[in-house]
């Protein structure tokens, strides 16, 4: 949760339209900022899971894309999707925002081989513009899942555009860490707040208009929304900490993942 200088930081309500104008908002701003900051991390054609650091090559979560129609949502700067690509994927990277879209635009520019860059669409995640059955594969990682009201809608439009017995992985912050501060330090592994406590995280400007949202569902929650658009639900990913990864990232650390896991990985396939 990035929480600016200037930001009214609260736990209150926030509803589809104004949480998407926020983060779309939120995104297009620092768009430039977070590629310079994780640019490094993410690397311009890798598929990184969390901030753990696992990647898709050491997972294999998304199975044997080579030939496949993949669709990425929340796909930031299209790292992952270029991953796709390389591994001989026909996929589409998507994203709510504008400046996220024109970051990944700017880095296909720098690309070589350019066969490893992608095509771009903005969209909303819970109004996609493909049609019914037009992907083998969609995914996300950290990307559009804690971003939008109404997660529900989301799943059911992942299901709507996945064909029968095509997959779709989501990573996201784990549930758990909702009931814990987000610190990377001491202080950020004693619980402070209910693990059922779904009030949205906000983030508001002087006038009280929000400019940040992320909400919050437990693990049941999640599995309710898979199981109610149509999914089912094959495998639940806890990656630990490896002992590899040094870093920090704003309440990720390897303190903290030495003692719970600070993402879920849900791999699930189209009935």
């Amino acid at each position: 949760m990035p929480v600016s200088e200037y930001a009214q930081v609260s736990r209150r309500e926030a509803g589809a339209e104004e949480t998407a104008a926020a983060n779309r908002s939120w995104w297009d701003a620092e768009a430039g900022e977070y590629y310079a900051e994780h640019g490094t991390f993410l690397g311009d054609t890798e598929f990184v899971w969390g901030p753990e650091g696992w990647r898709e090559d050491e997972l294999g979560l998304l199975g044997d894309v080579s030939g496949r129609r993949v669709l990425e949502i929340g796909a930031g700067a299209g790292q992952c999707a270029r991953w796709v690509a390389a591994a001989g994927g026909q996929v589409v990277a998507t994203d709510l925002s504008a400046g996220m879209v024109r970051q990944g635009l700017d880095l296909n520019q720098t690309l070589t081989p350019p066969a490893r860059a992608v095509p771009f669409a903005q969209c909303d995640a819970v109004a996609l513009p493909f049609g019914d059955a037009s992907f083998d594969t969609v995914f996300t990682a950290y990307g559009a899942v804690p971003f939008v009201a109404d997660t529900a809608v989301l799943m059911r439009e992942v299901a709507r555009v996945l064909r029968p017995g095509g997959r779709f992985v989501f990573s996201t912050t784990h549930p758990f860490r909702w009931a814990f501060p987000d610190d990377p330090g001491a202080r950020g592994l004693t619980m402070t707040q209910s693990y059922f406590d779904r009030t949205p995280y906000v983030e508001a400007d002087s006038d009280g208009e929000a400019t940040y949202v992320e909400h919050h569902r437990t693990i049941g929650d999640r599995i309710r929304e898979v199981v109610g658009a149509g999914l089912v639900l094959v495998d639940l990913v806890e990656p630990e900490w490896p002992e590899r990864n040094e870093q920090t990232w704003g309440g990720w650390s390897p303190l903290r993942g030495g003692y719970f896991p600070g993402t879920a990985i849900f791999v699930c396939t189209r009935a």
